[in-house]
């Protein structure tokens, strides 16, 4: 296991969290997955826990008022120095802030953003809670992806706004860069043209590390979710895109080695 930095640099993917309807049936289903169990969290958006793996925490669900209709989607957040300067950049660069920038708690200071192409993303100013507090072992989050049409425009976007070096992989059929912080690719933007779906628009992925897919892919849907494209090979490892029974879309991987994913 690897203790995830003190204090992250800012634009490195530092949580995720999940609005969702049904609180206590996706905390039993993430428990079941994961090994995850939970704890209350800032509750300044309403009811909230934290998701602990053998005691760090590695992310967050929140629930929905019952008059709320949101998509239910994982949502990726970067680092933040200051939430207000990075919120003011969003807007400039040709992003919307929809959320805050607003205090939760001691925790932190957040703000809910999405770029020029609509893709949702947090921003998040540690205090007390700095974030994902561990890596490199199954039920943890392991990276995190902009799945989008053409990466050229909003890779712009994002360096800009945090700072970001980007290598591209040359490829005349594959439009993937990877977002780098002092030289470590700490996440990615995939241009997968008219394969995106219609129903999602441009998102941040979620990638958890399990330590067999298909096992888990199967559990997925023992417990209620579903499968979207079943387990395959890719350079990075084993993966399968699933989601959790309210919809949320979400990666299952098991790393190819302690390459992947420049860790």
């Amino acid at each position: 296991m690897t203790e995830a930095p003190a204090r992250r640099t800012p634009g490195t993917p530092c949580w995720v969290s999940l609005i969702v309807h049904g609180l206590t049936t996706t905390q039993e289903f993430y428990g079941s997955l994961f090994d995850w169990e939970f704890l209350p969290g800032p509750d300044q958006l309403g009811p909230y826990v934290r998701g602990l793996l053998h005691g760090a925490e590695v992310a967050g669900i929140g629930q929905l008022p019952p008059d709320r209709h949101l998509p239910i989607a994982w949502t990726t957040y970067l680092a933040s120095d200051d939430a207000d300067a990075t919120a003011e950049a969003v807007r400039s660069c040709g992003g919307t802030v929809a959320v805050g920038p607003l205090d939760a708690g001691d925790a932190g200071r957040l703000a809910i953003a999405s770029d020029p192409g609509g893709a949702v993303f947090g921003i998040w100013q540690g205090s007390d809670h700095l974030g994902t507090m561990t890596a490199g072992v199954p039920g943890a989050p392991v990276w995190n992806e902009l799945v989008t049409r053409e990466t050229s425009m909003v890779a712009k976007f994002y360096q800009t706004v945090f700072g970001y070096e980007t290598e591209a992989v040359l490829s005349a059929d594959f439009d993937y860069q990877t977002l780098q912080l002092a030289g470590v690719p700490v996440a990615a933007l995939h241009g997968v043209g008219h394969a995106l779906p219609r129903d999602r628009g441009p998102h941040w992925m979620t990638y958890f590390e399990v330590a067999d897919t298909d096992l888990a892919t199967a559990r997925v849907v023992e417990l209620g979710g579903r499968v979207l494209q079943p387990p395959r090979e890719a350079s990075s490892g084993r993966l399968a895109t699933v989601a959790d029974p309210e919809g949320a879309v979400f990666t299952l991987v098991r790393p190819s080695g302690s390459d992947a994913f420049g860790r």
